[in-house]
């Protein structure tokens, strides 16, 4: 009877030093997470802002600059909905895993 003791209680406390760990990596992986956004989100603004004004020049290569800021726009986006999609698939999978 002792040792069924002993043994749950091992395997409690490695239950929770386990269950510890993965909240501390969630918490920092969302920390993370949501730096990066508003770091996407401020620059995808600047970038939409300078894309509202007008050519003053016909070049060819100020149209190529702003058809390359749009890229680059674009991707911010697709980046930013990647990432957030990403850390919530695995979220879920490490808590599942439990």
């Amino acid at each position: 009877m002792e040792y069924a003791v002993v043994i749950l209680s091992i395997f409690l406390c490695t239950s929770v030093y386990k269950n510890v760990t993965l909240g501390l990596t969630i918490l920092r992986l969302e920390d993370t997470i949501e730096e990066s956004l508003d770091v996407i989100e401020e620059k995808y603004s600047i970038m939409s802002e300078i894309l509202k004004r007008p050519l003053f020049f016909d070049s060819p290569e100020v149209k190529s600059v702003v058809r390359e800021i749009r890229a680059v726009r674009a991707s911010l986006h697709s980046v930013a909905a990647a990432l957030e999609k990403n850390a919530n698939e695995s979220i879920e999978e490490e808590v599942s895993d439990i």
